[in-house]
C-alpha cells in the first residue's frame, strides 16, 4: 500500500463537508479550507433554522441552469434515498412534511451540522478555518493552493466547493468563480435566485404585510417564463412568498438583455373571468346600496380592495356598487384575474438563498464532476451552473454532487 491520496476540499459548506466525509471514508488524507471561523455556518440558516435537507420527490425537473440535464448522472449515483440513509447512519431521524420536504425529527438545523462536524472529526479530516483560498495552481503530480493569509496547501487532487455568491455573510463570496476562471473555466454570469422580487408600484406601503393566495406568472413581452401558485406576501419593496422565490430567477436572468419583466397575479385561479363576473354581479344584486369598497369585503382582503379598484379605473371607492357599469365590472374582473405588476429587479445577494449561474458545466464531466480543462480538479455544489427549486432540492444537489466528486477524486489512478 502506498501513501493515501491527499485531497484538498476548498469550502466547508454542505457540499464540501459531504465531499470531505466521503473521501475520508475511502482512505484519503483530507484537508478542508474554510474562510469562516467554522465549517457549515450557512447550513444553520436553511429551512428557517430547521434544515430542509432533502426532498423525497427529487428529480432532474426541479433543477435549472444552462444544461439542467447535467444533474441526472449525479443524482443517479446519490439520490434522496441515499441521503436519508447517510443521515440516518449519523443519527438524524427524518420527518417528511408537505410537498415531500424532509427535516430532521429534532426540528433543528444544528442537529444536521453537529453530526457532520462530528463525523469529520471522527475521520480525522483536517479543517483549516479562516483560510481564504486565492489561487489553485497545478504542480507536478498535484496542486498547490495559496490563501490570502499566506497559508499554502498542497494536494494530489482538489475539490472546489466554495459555493456561489448568495448570503455572502455566511461564507459564499464568489471566490470560487475566480479560481475556476484561473483554471480555464467559463463562468455563466451569476445572479441571485430564490430571492424576493422588487416591484415598481405606488401602493406597496399600503399593502406591506398583506398576504393573498393566487397564481403568479412572470414574463416579458407577453412571453411567460414561469408560473407558480400559493401564498404571496406584499412588502414595502415588492413581493415575497414561496411562489415568488420560485419565479425570481427569471427576473435575475431575463430572457434577453434589457427585457422589461412583469409579474401577473391571478387572485381567483379557481374561477374563469366570466364566472367571476357572475359572482360579482350577484354580490351587487344582493346589496346595491353598499359602497363599491364594502361590496368586496369577504371576497378580498380589505387593503387589497381599494388598490384593485383604482387599478381597474374605479377611483371613487365610496360610490354605490349598484352604479357600476358592465364595462367597469369587466375591467375589475380582468384586473383580479390578470393583475400586472412591473418588476424592478430583485433583492440583493444578502437576501438570496442560492446562486443562478456559475461554472459552465459543459467543461465538467457529468459523471465524475472532474474538470475537462484541468484534470484532478473537481467541482460540486452551488459553484456549478445548477440551481434547484425551493424545498430541499439545493441541499440535495450539495449532498449528491459532493458525494460524486469525492468518490471519483478518491479513486487510485489504477482504478480510473
Amino acid at each position: 500500500m502506498g501513501q493515501p491520496i491527499s485531497l484538498l476540499v476548498v469550502g466547508g459548506g454542505a457540499a464540501g463537508m459531504m465531499a470531505a466525509i466521503t473521501a475520508a471514508r475511502r482512505g484519503c488524507a483530507v484537508t478542508v479550507l474554510e474562510r469562516m471561523q467554522r465549517v457549515g455556518k450557512k447550513l444553520l440558516a436553511t429551512g428557517n433554522g430547521r434544515c430542509n435537507f432533502t426532498n423525497v420527490h427529487c428529480a432532474a425537473g426541479h433543477y435549472h441552469g444552462g444544461q439542467p440535464g447535467f444533474v441526472e448522472a449525479v443524482l443517479a449515483q446519490f439520490d434522496a434515498a441515499a441521503t436519508l440513509d447517510f443521515f440516518r447512519q449519523l443519527g438524524i431521524e427524518p420527518r417528511v412534511e408537505e410537498d415531500g420536504k424532509v427535516y430532521p425529527r429534532s426540528g433543528q438545523a444544528s442537529s444536521v451540522l453537529d453530526v457532520l462536524r462530528d463525523e469529520m472529526e471522527r475521520l480525522h479530516v483536517n479543517v483549516i478555518a479562516e483560510a481564504r483560498a486565492q489561487t489553485v495552481t497545478p504542480r507536478r503530480g498535484g496542486f498547490e493552493c495559496q490563501c490570502t493569509n499566506g497559508t499554502t496547501c498542497a494536494a494530489d487532487r482538489v475539490i472546489l466547493a466554495t459555493g456561489g455568491q448568495a448570503a455572502p455573510n455566511l461564507g459564499s463570496n464568489g471566490t470560487g468563480f475566480k479560481i475556476a476562471q484561473q483554471l480555464g473555466h467559463t463562468i455563466v454570469e451569476p445572479a441571485p435566485a430564490l430571492v424576493q422580487i422588487c416591484l415598481d408600484a405606488p401602493f406597496l406601503k399600503h399593502l406591506s404585510g398583506q398576504k393573498v393566495d393566487g397564481a403568479a406568472s412572470i414574463g416579458a413581452d407577453d412571453i411567460c417564463c414561469g408560473s407558480a401558485s400559493g401564498e404571496l406576501l406584499f412588502t414595502d419593496y415588492g413581493i415575497s412568498g414561496l411562489p415568488i422565490l420560485h419565479l425570481s430567477r427569471h427576473v435575475s436572468r431575463p430572457p434577453h438583455p434589457g427585457a422589461s419583466m412583469a409579474l401577473r397575479v391571478d387572485l381567483f385561479p379557481e374561477w374563469g373571468e366570466d364566472e367571476l363576473a357572475v359572482k360579482i354581479e350577484e354580490r351587487i344584486a344582493c346589496a346595491p346600496g353598499k359602497t363599491v369598497e364594502f361590496c368586496f369585503v369577504g371576497l378580498l382582503p380589505k387593503r387589497v380592495i381599494a388598490v384593485l379598484l383604482r387599478e381597474s379605473g374605479i377611483p371613487e371607492i365610496q360610490r354605490l356598487c349598484g352604479t357600476l357599469s358592465q364595462d367597469e365590472i369587466r375591467k375589475l374582473c380582468h384586473t383580479m384575474k390578470d393583475w400586472r405588476l412591473q418588476c424592478a429587479g430583485t433583492k440583493s445577494w444578502m437576501d438570496a438563498q442560492v446562486t443562478a449561474g456559475g461554472v459552465d458545466v459543459r467543461d465538467v464531466n457529468s459523471r465524475t464532476l472532474e474538470s475537462k480543462r484541468t484534470p484532478g480538479i473537481y467541482f460540486c455544489g452551488e459553484l456549478l451552473d445548477i440551481d434547484g427549486d425551493c424545498g430541499g432540492f439545493n441541499l440535495q444537489w450539495a449532498w449528491s454532487s459532493g458525494y460524486v466528486a469525492a468518490i471519483h477524486a478518491a479513486r487510485n489512478e489504477d482504478s480510473l
